[in-house]
Parts: structure tokens; C-alpha cells; sequence
């Protein structure tokens, strides 16, 4: 295992900067997940630190050793793609162990680390199996286990769940988060989804724009989002986003543009007059017996366990999540409470955090 340590780290293709200046610790053992839209660097800088993609400019440090110029075959890493990238003439034996069999080692030791990952990786009846007579869970299984039997330092993963349904994804997850457990080797993890990242990650790290937003343990930057990019990104479904200016007095709330004021109790003194752009989450905002945020209903998803309504208030849309089955139809005239504890405050015009 490996810490790993990015300083300064910069991708430019030609005169197009992609990543800039990246400064990132990754713990020994640590899992940390990047998490971020297409296009925002993080597969460019999982790639960098595979050596797949050069630096322009900074440092990388695996286990200390500064990397930038080293072959990813001196990196002491193992990857695991989109695509399984496993032959289809071999067997999955066969494909486990080919790595092995490039740098010269014994057959019977070949044999033997086979047989420990297939282990690991509930594998063993398939061991004479080409890739075409598996299903894609049982191939991406192949596509890791070749990965364990080079015993790396470091696991990198470039969003491997991203060819899975929906129910295979779920387990998926679990189950390289159980190895990942079982194994505690340092690991990389690429994803666009946030609920991988929630789910599987000991740290995330939100990136935009080759630049990265923040960094932190996934329930910190859930109930502390350091700005509107952060706080939307991170949630299904995402937060509710309003703009308005904080008033006190006798009614305290959110002024609208239309002049109307929606009551958010207990906000910050501070932050009395001050233009600001107001999130909640789905799950923090109730339907209110009393009077409160008028609203009319859109749409209605039951989901099972939860029912998610769409709502029109005050010029805005608004989404809430209630845990229960309620009898609530489009069209209908609902009172939105915002729950003002869980409520979160942003600069007007620098979309960051207030209330820190």
C-alpha cells in the first residue's frame, strides 16, 4: 500500500489547460472517490496518476517516490477500465493471470494467486470460462481480479460500473467496497454518479472544471457544502435553490423578486439584508397544515419507500421528499414549511458558502 500525494498538478492539451493546479493527499489504505460531471478532469488526472497521461506541470508522489516521468509499468499500480478490455480467446484464468505470465512467473505460483483472487472474488466455477459466457457482473469481477494478482500499491478505477444496469451497479458497489475493505489497499475511484461516491467513498473529492471544489468525507459535504456547484451535485434528488434577500423583523424570511416573503426562521443575524441564494434540501422541506410557501403541484413520483413531489411556488420550482405514500395530486394546492435548521446559504454572487 501507498499514500499518494498530487502538488501543483496541471494538464494542458496543447494550448488548452484541462486541469489546474490540483492539490490532493490520499491517505494510505484511504478509498477516495472523484466525483464530478463529464468533462470536469477527473478521468484526465485518474490517467495521470497511471502515467497513461503526462504532466505538464507539478508533482506526483506514490509511496513518497516522485513519478511524473516513470512507466505506469514502474508504478506498482493496477487499473481497472470502463471496458472489461479482457481477451476473448482466453479463459478467465487465463485473462486473471496473463500479467503474471508477462513477467516470467513460475506456473504454479501463476496458478496459486489465481485461485486466491478468484476466491476473493466468488470466481472459482468460472475459472475455465471465456469472457463471452459471462454476464457483465462476472466479467468486471475478472476485469478486478486481474488487477489483485499483481498486488499492487495503489487501485485505480476509471467508473467501472458505468456498462452495468441498475441492479447489478448496486452490487457492484458493494462488492468493491467489501474488497476494498478486505484488501485496505489505497484506491482511486472515477465516477459522474454521486451516488457511487456517497455510498463507496472514505473521502470524495468534487471536481468542476479541472479544478477541484472540495474535499471531504461524503456526510460533510453533504450537510456542509462549500458552494451552489457542491451543494447541487451532491443529492438525489438535488437541492432546491432559491434567490431572495434576507429580512428580519416580525416575519423573518426569504424576500422574493416579486416582493413576496417566504419565513425561514432562526437564520444567521449576520445575514440580515444580505442577497443570497437560499438551498434546501428535498427531504428538509414539509407540507405545512398552517399557512406557508404556497406552491402548486406538478408532479407526483412514487417511488415506493418515498414520493417525490414537484412543485411551482413563488416563480421557482421546488422538489420535496416525503417517506410516506401521500395522496397528493397534480394541480393541487399545497403550504411548503422549510426546515430551517437543515437550510444552507450562499453568496449571490459567488455561489459560496455563508454559514460556515
Amino acid at each position: 500500500m501507498a499514500a499518494i500525494t498530487l502538488e501543483g498538478v496541471h494538464k494542458s492539451y496543447g494550448n488548452v489547460p484541462v486541469v489546474h493546479g490540483v492539490d490532493i493527499e490520499i491517505a494510505d489504505g484511504e478509498f477516495v472517490v472523484l466525483v464530478g460531471p463529464s468533462g470536469c478532469g477527473k478521468s484526465t488526472l485518474l490517467r495521470m496518476v497511471a502515467g497513461l497521461e503526462t504532466i505538464t506541470d507539478g508533482t506526483l508522489r506514490i509511496d513518497g517516490r516522485v513519478v511524473n516521468d516513470l512507466a505506469p509499468k514502474d508504478r506498482d499500480i493496477a487499473m481497472v477500465f470502463q471496458s472489461y478490455a479482457l481477451y476473448p480467446h482466453m479463459s478467465v484464468a487465463q485473462n486473471m493471470g496473463f500479467s503474471l505470465k508477462l513477467r516470467g512467473v513460475a506456473a504454479d505460483e501463476i496458478d496459486r494467486q489465481v485461485r486466491q483472487a478468484a476466491q476473493i472474488l466468488a470466481l472459482e466455477p468460472y475459472l475455465d470460462r471465456r469472457p463471452r459466457e459471462l454476464s457483465g457482473g462476472q466479467r468486471q469481477r475478472v476485469a478486478m481480479g486481474r488487477a489483485i494478482v499483481r498486488n499492487p500499491q495503489v487501485f485505480l478505477f476509471d467508473e467501472p460500473l458505468s456498462n452495468l444496469d441498475a441492479k447489478l451497479r448496486v452490487q457492484m458497489r458493494a462488492e468493491i467496497k467489501a474488497l476494498h475493505q478486505q484488501l485496505k489497499i489505497t484506491t482511486v475511484y472515477v465516477t459522474h454518479d454521486q451516488t457511487e461516491a456517497m455510498t463507496m467513498a472514505d473521502r470524495i473529492v468534487v471536481m468542476q472544471g479541472g479544478h477541484v471544489e472540495q474535499s471531504g468525507a461524503p456526510l460533510d459535504l453533504y450537510d456542509r457544502p462549500a458552494n451552489v456547484f457542491v451543494a447541487g451535485f451532491l443529492g438525489s434528488p438535488a437541492m432546491n435553490f432559491i434567490r431572495g434577500t434576507l429580512v428580519a423583523g416580525d416575519r423573518p424570511g426569504l424576500r422574493l423578486d416579486d416582493g413576496s416573503v417566504v419565513e425561514v426562521r432562526a437564520f444567521p443575524a449576520a445575514l440580515a439584508d444580505k442577497d443570497v441564494i437560499f438551498g434546501i434540501r428535498p427531504e428538509d422541506i414539509e407540507i405545512a397544515a398552517e399557512s406557508g410557501f404556497e406552491g402548486t403541484v406538478g408532479i407526483v413520483e412514487p417511488t415506493g419507500a418515498e414520493t417525490h413531489v414537484m412543485a411551482r411556488a413563488g416563480g421557482q420550482d421546488i422538489t420535496l421528499v416525503r417517506n410516506d405514500r401521500v395522496a397528493i395530486a397534480p394541480g393541487q394546492q399545497i403550504s411548503l414549511f422549510f426546515l430551517a435548521p437543515r437550510s444552507h446559504f450562499f453568496d449571490a454572487e459567488s455561489a459560496r458558502r455563508l454559514n460556515i
